[in-house]
């Protein structure tokens, strides 16, 4: 008799506390729920919001192995000391090109990265992976809710992520 009268009491504790964690998270008992219920009627649209442009900072060409705000390429930069890569554009490369016309359009587009940066406050936004392979963090670069990245498209400074690899040595 006494196993079954602790087992009668085991279950009840049991489910005293299923209950006190119920009504805990249950909005009709003045708490939101974890999942909010969808009421149509309490529905309204707002316009998305424009994202604050408050990052900035001092860039110069990255010079050393101290690299705080600086541009290392026409895709990656170091801002407040993470390694940033531009999420949304690939860009000529300057340390590994294939050719002397490729490493030319990589100081290009550094150098235009870097003026970029310089022209005042921005925003970062994270995509759907944080870092990529190499450590560095993946960011959208935005001023005025306008890609940085794809400024440098338009100016064909650089290639869209998502577009075939670009032959920068002329022979397109």
């Amino acid at each position: 008799m006494t196993a079954a009268r602790s087992l009668l009491v085991s279950a009840l504790l049991a489910l005293g506390i299923l209950g006190a964690l119920w009504i805990a998270n249950d909005d009709r008992f003045g708490r939101p729920a974890l999942r909010p219920h969808h009421d149509p009627s309490r529905t309204m649209t707002v316009p998305p919001s424009r994202l604050t442009d408050a990052l900035g900072a001092t860039f110069t060409l990255c010079d050393g192995p101290i690299r705080t705000n600086c541009v290392v390429d026409g895709d990656t930069f170091w801002f407040k000391g993470d390694k940033i890569r531009i999420a949304d554009i690939d860009a000529p490369e300057i340390f590994s090109p294939s050719c002397d016309d490729e490493r030319h359009a990589g100081e290009v587009a550094r150098d235009r990265l870097l003026a970029l940066l310089r022209a005042g406050a921005f925003s970062l936004q994270s995509g759907w992976r944080d870092v990529d392979r190499y450590g560095r963090k993946l960011r959208t670069v935005t001023r005025d809710d306008r890609s940085l990245g794809e400024q440098l498209v338009e100016e064909g400074l650089a290639r869209r992520w998502n577009e075939p690899r670009r032959d920068w040595c002329g022979h397109d």
